[in-house]
């Protein structure tokens, strides 16, 4: 079985040398590597012009669906596996994608560890990335296109990733796989390892985006109502001024926050790291929910007006 890893880029040159080292260091090398740029302007094209077995398209001002599109339709082979050149990828990873194909699989499910560097990262990564493993239902998982692979036709079988989509593009194929009963398997050995935002700012601009792009395309709208409803309640439960409303919802809140402070926990190793996580975790985590709250009503109001929703995702 023969297989093409494709990626798209957009001045990553800071990065995407990472990248390309851990496509050499696979147990299993790609038969074919194609990656598409989007008008990078920062040597990202020269690097990987200069990379042996690489293929660069050049597709100015293309966003992650098109771009991905353009790698697919570009690739030799018709088995493939996705990456996000930001990221880098243990040395099993490919064999762990290519394994579950072979054993009979449309699609093969990786996943993502973050890179953990300090406490800034452990706690962001604590609110919204699986520990490990164990927390993640093969049977209701969905897939990052940063670790993925696929037989050709199942994803002709659903039109290809959405180019008027800027964000969300993957989840929205993990959806109509899912629709039309696909046989999607986990593949716990194929790990991308990926990098958080660097502050605050950019976390806020990530998590907003995505949840405008869930609005652009009708996802997950029980998710979003329900985070709606909770944070109205709880503002309602503190504005009341009564101490049952308020002692309610800060049980509320710590029950909520539990299952991110523990992963934050684990992450951390200081006694003085893991109480100041207890507080910091549950802040983060009502932070990038309201950074949710805000993209999801922009996105319901772009659909409202008919805004166009394509552009670039980068």
């Amino acid at each position: 079985m023969k297989v093409t890893v494709v990626a798209t880029v957009l001045n990553a040159a800071d990065h995407v040398g990472g990248f390309l080292a851990s496509m050499r260091e696979q147990t299993r090398a790609p038969d074919e590597i194609v990656v598409v740029d989007g008008g990078s302007t920062d040597g990202t094209l020269e690097l990987l012009r200069g990379t042996d077995g690489v293929t660069v398209v050049v597709e100015p001002g293309a966003n992650i669906a098109r771009g991905r599109n353009v790698a697919i339709r570009s690739a030799a082979h018709d088995v493939i596996a996705v990456a996000d050149a930001d990221c880098g990828y243990v040395p099993g990873w490919l064999d762990a994608l290519v394994a579950a194909i072979d054993a009979g699989a449309d699609v093969a499910m990786g996943w993502t560890e973050p890179i953990v560097d300090g406490f800034y990262e452990a706690c962001v990564t604590s609110v919204n990335l699986p520990l490990s493993v164990d927390e993640i239902d093969p049977a209701t998982y969905m897939p990052s296109s940063r670790s993925v692979a696929f037989r050709r036709d199942a994803l002709d079988a659903v039109g290809g990733y959405p180019e008027w989509l800027p964000i969300g593009e993957d989840m929205w194929v993990d959806h109509r796989w899912r629709e039309r009963g696909l046989d999607m398997r986990f593949a716990p050995g194929a790990v991308a390892r990926w990098r958080v935002r660097p502050t605050l700012a950019a976390t806020w601009t990530q998590y907003a985006r995505y949840a405008r792009g869930d609005a652009h395309a009708g996802m997950y709208p029980e998710r979003h109502a329900v985070r709606f409803a909770v944070y109205a309640a709880l503002s309602l439960a503190i504005a009341s001024g009564r101490t049952w409303a308020r002692v309610l919802a800060l049980v509320g809140g710590v029950a909520y926050a539990r299952t991110p402070i523990v992963r934050s926990w684990r992450r951390l190793t200081t006694p003085r790291d893991r109480i100041l996580a207890t507080a910091v975790v549950p802040a983060l985590l009502g932070f990038i929910d309201v950074a949710k709250l805000v993209g999801y009503a922009s996105g319901l109001v772009d659909r409202f007006r008919g805004v166009p929703t394509g552009g670039r995702a980068r």
